[in-house]
């Protein structure tokens, strides 16, 4: 029977998964924060779906940012961010439904939005309810249909909710949203492995 997202993040941080997924990822999200970043002053920063905290640790050590804070729907995930950095900014939210409290700059997410129901519902909030004016959102994703090699992905983590969109059904998500210069890339890509696909939009209002 498929769990759940939530409770499958919940395991995976007690079995120490989430160490071996930053890991994994640290190439990719390298690449996509120096996008997102390149040329910004004095910003503030949002990693959605934060996990162990470890991309907002890594930005809180950047110099022009001002703040940085991460969100993840996990107890657990959010207890282990707040294990490490008793200081640091961690939120337990449902992404879904929630309206922060302050706009950001920039909104980052790395291997997050495939697994709500309505990702444009997601993306439109981020866009009216947790941006700045002339915020950035980029997301990172490895679960995509171009990408047949995640294609079992879902059987394999026993996940509820994967959603496996193509490239231009995540493009338009962002534009119908309102976001503008929206462009996309594939990062870390490998023989058999179309990479990490990443959409990154402006809010220019």
């Amino acid at each position: 029977m498929k769990k759940d997202p939530i409770d499958v993040f919940d395991n995976w941080a007690l079995i120490g998964r989430d160490e071996r997924m930053a890991k994994g990822h640290a190439v990719s999200v390298k690449e996509m924060l120096k996008l997102a970043i390149t040329g910004q002053k004095k910003f503030s920063f949002l990693d959605v779906g934060c996990g162990n905290g470890w991309v907002v640790r890594k930005m809180a050590k950047n110099n022009e940012c001002l703040f940085a804070a991460g969100v993840d729907g996990s107890v657990r995930m959010i207890a282990k961010a707040k294990s490490v950095d008793e200081i640091g900014n961690y939120y337990c939210e449902d992404i879904r439904q929630w309206i922060p409290e302050m706009t950001f700059d920039i909104v980052h997410s790395m291997e997050v939005f495939y697994y709500v129901e309505n990702p444009d519902t997601l993306i439109q909030n981020i866009f009216d309810f947790w941006l700045n004016p002339k915020g950035k959102l980029i997301m990172g994703i490895d679960f995509y249909y171009e990408n047949t090699s995640c294609h079992n992905w879902q059987e394999d983590c026993g996940v509820n909710i994967m959603q496996l969109l193509p490239i231009n059904t995540w493009v338009n998500f962002f534009r119908k949203a309102g976001f503008k210069n929206v462009c996309f890339r594939h990062l870390s890509v490998k023989e058999d492995w179309e990479g990490t696909l990443v959409v990154m939009g402006e809010k220019l209002t």
